[in-house]
């Protein structure tokens, strides 16, 4: 069974870079064939697609924020890593990790995802 489990400061002040750490059990973020992404929710509104990396390290980010994030992984550690800059309170969500089997960038459920974490609330403010 793979678990996926997130894990960041709650609270960022604007203008601050965000880091989320997703720590993933059970299977290795380097098998071949699965991408590994991060998506949030913010209070009220649909998922929204940040981006994913490859278990070849590749990446791939959506467009409205590719300018801001970064996407790593410690395979040593069995963990991809999201970096937000620059952040302001629109960037109030809650952030989930999950894994997929095909490249999703539009998703409506976490449903779509074979596996996904609990999620994390991370709230921007001063």
């Amino acid at each position: 069974q793979v678990r996926l489990q997130e894990s960041g400061p709650g609270l960022v002040k604007p203008s601050q870079t965000l880091s989320l750490t997703c720590t993933v059990s059970g299977g290795s973020i380097t098998t071949y064939g699965y991408y590994w992404s991060w998506i949030r929710q913010p209070p009220g509104k649909g998922l929204d697609w940040i981006g994913y990396i490859t278990t070849n390290g590749g990446t791939n980010y959506s467009p409205s924020l590719k300018s801001r994030t970064s996407i790593s992984r410690d395979t040593s550690k069995n963990q991809f890593i999201l970096h937000l800059s620059s952040v302001t309170p629109e960037d109030t969500a809650v952030y989930y990790c999950a894994r997929s089997s095909v490249p999703i960038t539009i998703p409506t459920t976490l449903s779509e995802y074979n596996y996904f974490g609990q999620g994390t609330q991370v709230t921007v403010s001063s």
